[in-house]
């Protein structure tokens, strides 16, 4: 059975946008293939601002929610799988959901796309 975190999550996530608050992804930083600023860490948790104001190219699938932000001012490629990804909630209340625990199957993680280098014009004659 398809795991339903990901589905959780994508609801979490509207419902707290639809109200105008910002949402917080609690993140598991010990997961496999998570990447993230490793220096924000505490306590093997990372708490990441994903409202549409922090991130660029946010993607949120069955998979993984990935985006870019900056971080102390430097680009970062985010990537955090779905097995990752711990609790949704509102930055200003606190409300929101702790996603159960599930089986996720055993495929391989895809790595992390590659962000955009901007756009290139080629003179075409």
């Amino acid at each position: 059975m398809i795991p339903k975190r990901s589905y959780l999550l994508n609801a979490a996530y509207s419902w707290v946008a639809d109200n105008e608050m910002t949402p917080y992804l609690l993140v598991d930083a010990e997961q496999e293939n998570v990447v993230i600023p490793t220096e924000f860490v505490k306590d093997g948790q990372i708490v990441l601002n994903i409202s549409m104001s922090a991130v660029r190219h946010l993607i949120m699938d069955k998979e993984a929610v990935s985006f870019e932000a900056r971080f102390s001012g430097k680009p970062m490629q985010v990537y955090v799988p779905m097995k990752a990804a711990m609790a949704l909630y509102a930055k200003e209340n606190g409300d929101g959901f702790v996603f159960p625990d599930e089986e996720f199957g055993e495929e391989p993680t895809p790595t992390p796309p590659t962000p955009p280098k901007g756009f290139q014009l080629k003179v075409v004659k």
